[in-house]
């Protein structure tokens, strides 16, 4: 034997990277990165949401025509997903969320110098386009780098961080608006957003199962065609397209409910109904730990019907139980969504950075279309026409989510 030979036999082959597993520094810190990604994420897209009916007030405006201040956000980012996730493909996770952030909160900055109400559309559109870089890739990250196990666990963190990041973003602006002025409420939590850049930057490890490729835009079609003939994940998108467009209507809406008569609450009452996001912070995590073990067919029809019913208790003009039914649709909301996006992360077997653009493009699409043709329905009908509107959209998402039950596995990774 030649001693080129030996020398070569002799040098180890490398080992793969370990995924991420629960209880490690590498996931505590992930987590911790995550959980401000969502944060900023969804403070800086709903934190307009409060402030609909001021911008009613001072540009002229009816609930639909106010409601575009949100929906163009969420347009926006629904049509740069894609294009987001395949540019992540190329130049890395990590970077694209970074810059996303900082960008998203920046432009909510501007937002609070608008001088009328086009241009302040212009910079939420822009902002919606900036948080392209976001949410997808964020659960491609995970999807790649988090041990299959405790992939429900730490995707159900993360949405406790958008939970938290829309109940911090809604109460804020709620009471800011109230004592001094939307314009200073956003400015502030464009700040907090920026914080939220640094310390996910910060916090987050580099990826080690990512191989970047400049085929990003070419493997597009195939994509498509991959995602979308698969037995599951279109119903996994159908659902997120309903459940979004629902959750989004109900918060939409029920501030003009609980402002006017008999009511009659002031802005900051009214903003602490967001405090009902902190179930989300519990229910998302609660629902990530029962889906790891119970398998996500056997929780998400659960999850949805727990939804359907607080809807329908927001219909009594008894306001305790108009709260209770806020809160239990809340609960259900984060629970369901939770679920139904890691299921997406264990179900795509190739290019899940795509396959979770497509989840939050009907996810985003929803809150878009159904979000303003609520709007319509209280124009018309108040809150009872809102209510049929979602009901009829939580009962199809119901339907499905039953669907799904009988959805075989693709491998013993998905359950």
């Amino acid at each position: 034997m030649s001693v080129s030979a030996t020398s070569a036999s002799a040098i180890p082959t490398p080992r793969p990277a370990r995924r991420i597993a629960v209880g490690s520094p590498e996931f505590k810190r992930t987590n911790r990165a995550m959980f401000f990604g969502g944060f900023s994420t969804f403070a800086l897209l709903y934190c307009v949401q409060p402030l609909m009916p001021l911008l009613s007030h001072e540009f002229g405006l009816s609930a639909a025509q106010s409601s575009v201040v949100l929906s163009i956000s969420t347009a926006a980012l629904a049509l740069t997903l894609v294009a987001s996730s395949a540019i992540s493909e190329r130049f890395g996770r990590k970077p694209l969320m970074v810059g996303g952030m900082a960008i998203a909160a920046l432009m909510t900055l501007l937002c609070a110098f608008a001088h009328n109400y086009p241009q302040l559309l212009v910079m939420r559109a822009l902002l919606g386009v900036a948080l392209g870089g976001m949410p997808a890739i964020a659960m491609a990250y995970l999807g790649e780098e988090i041990e299959p196990e405790s992939l429900g666990l730490s995707m159900g963190l993360y949405i406790s961080g958008s939970a938290f990041g829309g109940m911090v973003g809604r109460v804020m602006t709620s009471v800011l608006s109230d004592h001094f002025s939307w314009r200073l409420a956003l400015g502030l939590v464009g700040v907090a957003g920026l914080y939220a850049a640094f310390e996910f930057w910060r916090s987050l490890p580099v990826s080690r199962h990512f191989t970047p490729t400049r085929e990003g835009w070419r493997t597009l079609p195939s994509g498509f065609k991959l995602h979308l003939s698969d037995a599951g994940l279109p119903w996994l998108f159908a659902l997120a397209f309903l459940l979004m467009g629902a959750f989004v209507s109900m918060y939409n809406y029920i501030a003009y409910r609980l402002l006017a008569e008999p009511f009659a609450l002031n802005q900051s009452v009214v903003g602490a109904v967001s405090f009902m996001y902190l179930l989300g912070i519990y229910s998302s995590v609660w629902a990530g730990r029962l889906a790891d073990r119970y398998g996500r067919r056997h929780v998400l029809w659960v999850m949805s019907l727990i939804m359907f019913s607080g809807l329908l208790l927001t219909l009594s003009n008894w306001l305790p139980l108009i709260v209770v039914g806020v809160a239990v649709f809340t609960y259900g909301f984060f629970a369901t969504h939770s679920v139904a996006s890691s299921w997406v992360g264990r179900r795509a077997t190739s290019n899940k950075a795509l396959a979770s653009a497509l989840y939050l493009f009907f996810y985003y699409l929803g809150s878009s279309v159904i979000g303003s043709a609520t709007g319509v329905m209280w124009g018309h009908s108040a809150w009872p026409g809102v209510v049929a509107v979602l009901a009829c959209a939580l009962a199809l998402a119901v339907v499905v989510a039953l669907r799904l039950r009988t959805l075989a596995p693709v491998g013993q990774a998905e359950r």
